[in-house]
């Protein structure tokens, strides 16, 4: 069926600390994916959601450390995501707040309507009990002791605390059949393979039922059927991909849901792949259509952390990069999906390979033959190479279906590259000494089209430059199909040789 809009989110990115390379990371990935939707669908077609997730005891605790009211921790640190993206060009369609009325509100909607659904088995899917057991605030949420590695939580290096609370919880494993089912035959459909692999595993080894809401802590919404509590954080987050867009009635909601993907690191894929799936087949809410986990990864091979010092504020990558560079830089790194390894040591070598002296040098040397050799006006011949660039955007457009975003920017510098050697192997410069001025106007055109498509091949992943290639070209905003044809360039059009894109470092 031929896709008519895109719904993408990433995760709601918690505010008891500031924004940082991990949170960057699933951002740049989601624009990417989001603006080349737009190229190829119209932007009207497209809803790219982020936010923030503001409430629990987690994000009271950080706002006490620093001796502030709670909504005004959040507010600030809010206000920091917000401005981090603007700084790497993050073209956000909506940012969700969890603290914002509109979110609050569905929330409240949600748990009234999630409190009269049944399970498969004929059981209330809200109900009340008393539990008691091994805590992590880090996580805000339980644990089991087979969880823990000498005693403490892998993810915070902190012993849990024992907790014993009444609470209201989900009828989970009333769900563990349905759930798989539903799962192994991609109704639900989990990738990559290996983390649909993992979740099953998680619902063989049997579901147990969770807490919705919290008895002693204040900053979070409360339960609309019970005051004194309030809704477990994650239940409120999870929450937001409806809410942003105004369900149950909203236009928005009517038209983008349900989701296209939900993009998500691997340490919150059992809230996304199991927790978020009940609470919409209990709420009678269509799935998302895809949610796609992606790996872990470290820094110049070390676990990034405050202790270690080696935590990188995306802010200070734009500052020394600029916005396209840092996006680069970043998802350049290790193939979307896998665990991998960034290595920020390496930034001003990779910067000055493949920006400088690659899409950068490239444009500048054939800007510069055009203005020597043609009076910086494309010749009039017609494009003839064995550069398959119908063939190119193909392998782009199936890139992007399949989250290979690595694989895509290796296709795109391969284009580079074919380039650089079809450079020297025509010797423009020798066919100008000669005054073989046919064969010279030839070579030309190709390279003024072929950095014509690669000025639309960069519009997703670095947009500054993109804009900047086309703008050179005389090429006016087009749409996908005419953009895409091989050989448009029009003979004549005045070609502007521009000052070096990039700077070696």
């Amino acid at each position: 069926m031929e896709k008519n809009k895109f719904y993408i989110t990433t995760p709601i990115y918690y505010v008891n600390d500031k924004p940082h390379i991990g949170h960057a990371y699933t951002t740049i990935v989601a624009d990417v994916l989001a603006r080349y939707n737009r190229f190829k669908l119209g932007s009207d077609k497209v809803w790219f959601l982020t936010g923030t997730d503001e409430h629990g005891a987690k994000v009271a605790q950080s706002a006490k450390a620093e001796n502030k009211e709670p909504q005004i921790f959040v507010d600030e640190v809010s206000a920091e995501f917000k401005s981090a993206w603007g700084k790497l060009n993050i073209s956000f369609d909506d940012f969700i707040r969890t603290t914002e009325d509109r979110h609050e509100k569905v929330v409240g909607e949600v748990l009234t309507k999630l409190k009269s659904a049944k399970t498969p088995k004929g059981n209330d899917f809200i109900f009340k009990d008393t539990y008691e057991g091994l805590y992590c605030v880090g996580c805000e949420a339980y644990k089991k002791e087979d969880d823990l590695v000498e005693g403490k939580c892998p993810d915070h290096n902190k012993e849990p605390q024992t907790l014993s609370e009444e609470n209201w919880y989900i009828k989970l494993s009333d769900y563990a059949d349905v759930l798989k089912k539903k799962i192994e035959s991609d109704e639900i459909k989990i990738l990559p393979a290996d983390k649909k692999k993992e979740v099953l595993s998680f619902i063989e080894h049997g579901l147990e039922d969770i807490a919705v809401s919290r008895a002693n802590v204040d900053w979070g919404i409360p339960v609309p059927f019970d005051k004194k509590q309030t809704i477990y954080v994650w239940v409120d987050a999870l929450i937001n991909y409806i809410s942003a867009l105004g369900f149950p009635s909203g236009e928005n909601f009517k038209e983008f849901w349900p989701a296209d993907t939900h993009l998500l690191a691997k340490d919150i894929l059992k809230f996304h792949c199991i927790i978020w799936p009940v609470m919409l087949l209990a709420a009678e809410i269509e799935q998302p259509k895809e949610l796609f986990v992606h790996g872990f990864f470290t820094l110049n091979g070390k676990k990034m952390s405050k202790t270690l010092g080696n935590v990188i504020d995306p802010n200070d990558l734009v500052e020394e990069y600029g916005a396209d560079a840092a996006r680069y830089l970043i998802i350049s790194q290790f193939v979307f999906g896998q665990d991998g390894d960034v290595k920020v040591d390496e930034f001003p070598v990779k910067f000055n390979a493949d920006l400088a002296n690659g899409i950068g040098n490239l444009t500048s040397r054939v800007l510069s033959m055009a203005e020597k050799y043609c009076d910086s006006k494309v010749p009039n011949k017609k494009f003839d190479t064995n550069l398959d660039l119908k063939k190119t955007w193909q392998k782009i457009d199936k890139g992007f279906t399949d989250y290979k975003i690595f694989e895509n920017l290796r296709e795109v510098w391969d284009v580079i590259s074919w380039c650089d050697g079809y450079i020297d192997k025509t010797k423009p410069w020798v066919l100008g000494k000669e005054n073989k001025q046919t064969e010279l106007d030839q070579v030309i055109y190709n390279l003024l089209e072929i950095l014509r498509h690669l000025g639309w091949l960069l519009k997703p992943i670095l947009p500054e430059t993109s804009a900047e290639i086309l703008m050179r070209l005389g090429e006016d905003e087009l749409a996908y199909e005419e953009a895409t044809k091989v050989g448009r360039i029009k003979p004549g059009t005045k070609v502007e040789k521009g000052e070096p894109l990039f700077i070696r470092k």
